[in-house]
C-alpha cells in the first residue's frame, strides 16, 4: 500500500494577505482585549500560520484611555521602569500610567503577549493605539474586530 503525504504550505510573502483591523477599547477588559489583539498579530487566526514567519494582520486600537481592568487591579497593578542607575526604579500603578499615557498600557499588555525575539518586534510594530476615536488609518478600509 502506497502512502499518500500531503505537502503542507508553510507561510511565505507570496501566500501571506493582511488585513486592518479596527479595535475600539471602550469598556473592554484589558487583558481579554490584549490577547485577542496578540492572537491576530501573531496571524494564529490564519489557515496558513506558521510559526517562524510573520504572517500577522494589521490592528488599530482606539478610545485606549477607556479600557477597564476587572477586580482592584486598577489601584493595585504596578509598572515598574528601571533606568540602570542606582535608585533608578520607578514604580507607577495601573490607574495613574493609564492618565498619564493611556496608549501604554495596551502597548504593554499586548507586547508581553507576543514572542521576545527579532519576529516577535516585527509583530510589534503592526500595532497602532490612539487615545481618542480617530485614526489616520482609513485608507487602508480597516475591519471591526469582534
Amino acid at each position: 500500500m502506497r502512502h499518500l503525504s500531503f505537502k503542507t504550505k508553510a507561510a511565505n510573502e507570496q501566500i501571506v494577505n493582511r488585513d486592518w483591523y479596527v479595535v475600539d477599547a471602550t469598556n473592554q477588559t484589558l487583558g481579554r482585549m490584549a490577547s485577542k489583539i496578540a492572537h491576530v498579530l501573531r496571524g494564529k487566526n490564519k489557515a496558513y500560520y506558521t510559526p517562524h514567519f510573520d504572517c500577522g494582520d494589521y490592528v488599530i486600537v482606539i478610545n485606549s484611555a477607556k479600557v477597564k481592568m476587572s477586580g482592584t487591579k486598577m489601584t493595585t497593578k504596578e509598572y515598574q521602569t528601571f533606568s540602570g542607575y542606582p535608585g533608578g526604579q520607578k514604580v507607577e500603578t495601573a490607574k495613574s500610567l493609564l492618565a498619564r499615557r493611556p496608549n501604554a498600557v495596551i502597548e504593554r499588555s499586548v507586547k508581553g503577549m507576543l514572542p521576545k525575539n527579532r519576529l516577535g518586534r516585527a509583530m510589534y510594530k503592526k500595532l497602532f493605539v490612539y487615545e481618542g476615536a480617530e485614526h489616520p488609518h482609513g485608507a487602508q478600509k480597516p475591519k471591526e474586530l469582534k
